[in-house]
């Protein structure tokens, strides 16, 4: 006898979830409350579904601990991010001030910041890809213009007679007849 037990109506209610989901990750977790009810074992499930073993006796458990409609959101089951987004927000609005006032700001200080934050070391890649989440980009100043002119050019015109503009004592002919 297995340890996994529904009554009939549960399993209607669980058929009916499946027949009106959508998302197919969540069409299969069901299928595999259903077969558990009409009495598959959870290896032949695991080779039917290629789902691990493991795996069907925890989304058993998972049901029985939640319910149906707990069970039936599409929720990550890992924990995705080393911070709640509002205290990522919190650490990224500390450095925005000074990245909009012109003030150079790297990845290097915002891992400082994060790393003290949180207690703990993390890697760069996960600061690269937090700063993508948060529509951060990557701006480098360019120290040299690409056209710019060689120092020699630059000092030779620095000798040659300073041209400027100047207005015009004359009348332009679109003016004309406001001059007179």
């Amino acid at each position: 006898m297995s340890r996994f037990e529904i009554n009939e109506a549960e399993y209607e209610a669980i058929r009916r979830a499946e027949k009106e989901t959508k998302d197919k990750n969540i069409s299969r977790r069901l299928k595999v409350l259903m077969m558990r009810y009409e009495g598959y074992k959870v290896r032949e499930i695991a080779d039917r579904t290629g789902m691990r073993i493991n795996s069907i006796s925890q989304l058993c458990r998972r049901y029985r601990e939640q319910g149906l409609e707990e069970f039936k959101r599409n929720k990550a089951t890992s924990h995705r991010y080393a911070l709640p987004i509002e205290k990522e927000l919190e650490i990224l609005s500390r450095f925005e001030k000074a990245a909009e006032a012109g003030q150079a700001v790297t990845a290097k200080d915002i891992k400082a910041a994060f790393d003290e934050e949180r207690g703990k070391d993390t890697g760069r890649g996960y600061i690269y890809m937090l700063l993508k989440r948060h529509g951060w980009r990557k701006v480098m100043p360019r120290p040299r213009h690409p056209k710019a002119a060689s120092e020699e050019a630059c000092e030779a015109s620095k000798k040659l007679k300073p041209m400027c503009w100047k207005p015009e004592k004359t009348c332009p002919q679109s003016r004309s007849a406001e001059c007179g």
